[in-house]
């Protein structure tokens, strides 16, 4: 006659139960508990998502950033954000924003290349005029080659 293992031996391991989840009965076949009703993963409450944000958001912030960055491009973002934004009934203050520095901006350097323009083709219609050399006009020296 043979005589059976203690219950606590490697040959006969005590059976195990997992952990029960949020008081739900263990499934021993899976090895965890069961997930909650409501989808929650291994039982517990959903975490809570953030609230999406209004389409043309991030665009709006974008624009007014390249605004001063790089005004045209800034000004057409800004735009097409306020668009979005206006089309979502959400609020477009940073596309307004964007689009009134982006327009400032652009309009100063239209300003500024034209002045640029004009006082270069200035000197060099002096120049055409005035022929190689070093020439003095009502206090300005002029050095044209």
């Amino acid at each position: 006659m043979t005589i059976p293992p203690p219950p606590d031996s490697p040959q006969n391991p005590p059976a195990q139960t997992p952990p029960a989840w949020n008081g739900a009965p263990a499934d021993p076949a899976a090895g965890y508990a069961p997930p909650a009703p409501n989808g929650a993963p291994y039982g517990g409450a959903p975490y809570a998502t953030a609230p999406a944000s209004p389409p043309g958001r991030v665009l709006s912030i974008i624009g007014l950033v390249l605004a001063f960055v790089a005004a045209p491009v800034g000004l057409v973002i800004s735009i097409v954000a306020a668009v979005k934004l206006g089309k979502a009934g959400a609020p477009k203050g940073l596309a307004i924003a964007g689009i009134i520095v982006g327009a400032v901006i652009t309009l100063l350097w239209i300003i500024g290349i034209i002045l640029f323009v004009t006082v270069l083709s200035g000197v060099i219609g002096t120049c055409a005029e005035l022929g190689p050399g070093v020439w003095d006009v009502n206090g300005v020296t002029y050095t044209c080659g």
